[in-house]
C-alpha cells in the first residue's frame, strides 16, 4: 500500500481560500447579470414607451448594448477583479463576443417553444403561450446563457486567476508604499 504525506493546514487553508474565492467570485457575477437584467428592463421599457414606441426591436436593441457595456465596466473592475491576462481592448471585444454568443444561447428555448413546440396561439390559449414564453425565455434562456457567460468569462475574456493580485509576499501597505514612492 502506498503511503502519501498528510495534507497539511497550509494546504487545506489554501484550498478553502480558492474554493471561497471562486464562490465570491460567482456570488459578484450573479450580482452584476442581475443588475444588468434590472437595466436592460429599465432601458428597454423606458425607450419603448417613450421615444421608441414604434420601434421595440431597437429599443431592446439599445437597451442591451447599454447593459451590455455596464456588465463588462462591473465585471473587470468588480467581479472579476483579480482575472486578466488580456489587454483592454481585446479583453472588452472578447466580453461582446460572449456575449453575443451568450444571446443566442438565450434565444433557443424561447425559438424552440414557439417554433417547434408550437406553444403560441392559436395552437394554445394566450396565458398557455405567455407561461411558456416566460419559462423558456426567462428562466430556462437566461440560466443557459448565463452559465455560458461564467463558463465563457473565465475561459476566454478574463483567463487567468490572480493577473490583477500584488506580488506574493508584498503586503496592502508595502504595496501603497510603493506607489506612493513611484508618484
Amino acid at each position: 500500500m502506498l503511503r502519501t504525506a498528510p495534507e497539511s493546514s497550509w494546504d487545506r487553508t489554501a484550498a478553502g481560500g480558492e474554493r471561497n474565492g471562486k464562490r465570491r467570485e460567482l456570488l459578484r457575477f450573479a450580482t452584476v447579470g442581475l443588475a444588468a437584467f434590472a437595466l436592460t428592463l429599465g432601458t428597454n421599457y423606458g425607450l419603448k414607451l417613450t421615444v421608441l414606441q414604434a420601434k421595440p426591436v431597437t429599443a431592446l436593441a439599445i437597451a442591451t448594448v447599454v447593459a451590455t457595456a455596464f456588465a463588462y465596466l462591473l465585471s473587470r473592475r468588480w467581479a472579476f477583479h483579480t482575472r486578466g491576462g488580456r489587454r483592454g481592448v481585446h479583453e472588452a471585444a472578447l466580453f461582446f463576443v460572449v456575449n453575443a454568443i451568450a444571446v443566442t444561447i438565450n434565444l433557443c428555448p424561447p425559438l424552440i417553444s414557439r417554433y417547434v413546440l408550437h406553444l403560441e396561439v392559436p395552437e394554445v390559449s394566450f396565458l398557455a403561450q405567455e407561461i411558456a414564453d416566460f419559462v423558456s425565455g426567462m428562466l430556462l434562456g437566461t440560466a443557459a446563457g448565463s452559465a455560458f457567460r461564467w463558463w465563457g468569462y473565465r475561459r476566454w475574456v478574463f483567463p487567468v486567476a490572480g493577473a490583477r493580485q500584488a506580488p506574493a509576499g508584498r503586503s496592502r501597505s508595502a504595496r501603497s508604499a510603493s506607489s506612493i514612492r513611484s508618484r
